[in-house]
């Protein structure tokens, strides 16, 4: 999608792969359901990614404050470990710029860094995008998406802004729903979950 405003497109890809996955489920498809499972496990490190990359600029080229250094520290925190086990070297470089108290930020070095471990993590350039600014309606300079290495020669690109989703919150609705949804059918007599007993000499013919 080439929209730069309204939910994100890794929520919409996140609530589609669940759909997929209940349904694999519900019908036995366990090695299916595996696969979705590490599929969404791969896109949901997206908008960490994106945040990370959001506050490096922010900091390196917008003159960010501690506000913004702050911010940029806990997306990074929360990704290098993911990142360290792709490629530790990249994962040292990231930490070395986004800490709590780093001497320096370089927002290419961050961005550089990253897009070593693309591969690995299993998202694209294209997934992750730019930083938009809309002030302008382009991105901002030495912001634009990367290229995927399949795409680089192709006239066009995704051009997907960098959009940190509501995607705990969207997860966090899943889950509550998925609760309220097993404690009706509690309350009606029909659990979701059955204990069934087996008396003895039944079904041992």
């Amino acid at each position: 999608s080439d929209s730069k405003e309204g939910t994100s497109k890794v929520n919409y890809d996140l609530f589609d792969l669940f759909a997929l996955g209940q349904h694999q489920l519900l019908v036995g498809n366990c090695a299916g359901a595996k696969t979705t499972k590490d599929r969404i496990t791969q896109i949901m490190y997206i908008p960490l990614i994106q945040g990370t990359l959001r506050y490096a600029y922010k900091v390196d080229k917008l003159n960010g404050s501690e506000k913004e250094e702050a911010e940029g520290a806990v997306f990074a925190a929360a990704v290098l470990p993911r990142i360290h086990a792709a490629n530790p070297n990249a994962a040292q470089t990231i930490y070395d710029n986004m800490k709590v108290g780093a001497s320096s930020t370089s927002f290419n070095d961050v961005r550089s860094a990253f897009q070593a471990t693309y591969r690995d993590l299993g998202v694209s350039c294209a997934e992750i995008g730019g930083l938009w600014f809309d002030a302008t309606g382009e991105y901002y300079d030495g912001a634009s998406p990367c290229k995927d290495a399949s795409t680089s020669n192709t006239s066009s690109s995704n051009t997907t802004g960098i959009i940190v989703g509501s995607v705990f919150a969207g997860l966090a609705v899943v889950a509550v729903g998925a609760v309220l949804f097993m404690r009706r059918r509690e309350i009606q007599g029909k659990p979701v979950f059955e204990v069934k007993t087996v008396e003895d000499g039944n079904d041992m013919n």
